[in-house]
């Protein structure tokens, strides 16, 4: 099936029936694949789009399917240049949160803006979330970054879980991929999803955020110690934009429940990040951190990367990634 490559099904078997008959027309492509003649034609006009049909050399008036190799090619350019243009959108998004969360972290406690409250320590954070979860009415949306989760928190977590579920609240989860090899966190996911809950990963996440019926949100100060402290912020502006950069985020994200598919040069959403980050020049630590991985595992996804592209520098893994249109150039 052609979908992931933008195709729909009826798009797929006209392009296929045309490669059989090349000089069949709408009405034996109807016959031929046994549906109306109008979907025949919507069908010609979405494959014209992605240029797999083109006029028959003279011939205007017929069109002739191109050979599945070029079609492919256009087909998987195509993935790719919308995969790059996503990424971006995405990496501007959490570019804009973190400058947002920055903004944030350094307020004092007694501040007196009216769209914050700030709160320190791992205690006064839970008693809040247990006060604000039992208001929460219609929807609950998480991100959990920092890989596989610890027991105490998934325990911790699991109370207040349990009463939102039951009370009909629509849970959206998002965690990284690499909780997919951790078995206590897929478990508690699962325990989620056959409540009710909706589970996505993705390669990475800005910081840990909790947005609840799209008024209020907490987000953690430190993303490298999220017990430290949360802000709780109900300004609509900088809801707006956070509940839009979950969205944007969740459509990205892959189902716990399905294998997490591969881009056209065969590289997973975590290996793309962490070529990324290796072409910033960033340390396997913060790479480690960024995917929720342990530094051994950030070190082997490098040497995997570099050995594929035959690079012996982070540098040189950079300008081979662009050369080879594995990282999109940027200006």
């Amino acid at each position: 099936m052609l979908t992931t490559l933008g195709l729909d099904s009826v798009g797929e078997t006209v392009y296929r029936a045309m490669l059989r008959q090349p000089a069949a027309g709408v009405a034996a492509l109807a016959d031929s694949v046994g549906v109306p003649e109008e979907q025949v034609r919507e069908a010609l006009d979405t494959l014209s789009e992605l240029a797999l049909v083109r006029p028959a050399a003279g011939d205007a008036g017929r069109l002739r399917a191109v050979s599945p190799d070029i079609g492919m090619e256009i087909l998987m350019a195509r993935q790719q240049a919308q995969l790059a243009a996503h990424q971006q959108r995405l990496e501007a998004s959490r570019a804009a949160a973190a400058q947002l969360i920055s903004e944030y972290a350094e307020l004092r406690p007694a501040t007196s803006h009216p769209d914050v409250e700030q709160l320190v320590g791992l205690d006064h954070i839970r008693d809040r979330l247990a006060v604000l979860t039992r208001e929460v009415s219609e929807e609950f949306l998480a991100f959990a970054p920092g890989g596989p989760q610890t027991a105490e928190n998934m325990a911790a977590s699991r109370p207040l879980n349990q009463d939102l579920l039951a009370r009909g609240v629509r849970m959206r989860t998002i965690y990284l991929d690499s909780v997919r090899t951790n078995r206590p966190t897929v478990e508690h996911a699962d325990w989620l999803a056959r409540l009710g809950g909706q589970v996505r990963t993705v390669p990475s996440l800005p910081t840990r955020m909790i947005l609840m019926d799209r008024r209020i949100a907490m987000i953690s100060v430190n993303s490298d110690d999220t017990a430290a402290g949360a802000v709780l912020l109900t300004g609509q502006g900088t809801l707006t934009a956070l509940c839009a950069l979950f969205e944007a985020t969740w459509e990205a994200a892959q189902p716990l429940g399905q294998v997490v598919p591969t881009d056209p040069n065969g590289l997973t959403g975590q290996q793309s990040t962490a070529l990324r980050l290796l072409a910033e020049g960033h340390t396997d630590e913060a790479i480690a951190k960024r995917l929720g991985v342990s530094h051994r595992t950030a070190r082997r996804i490098a040497s995997e990367l570099m050995d594929r592209l035959g690079a012996r520098s982070r540098f040189e893994a950079g300008v081979r990634a662009v050369q080879q249109g594995w990282l999109p150039t940027r200006p």
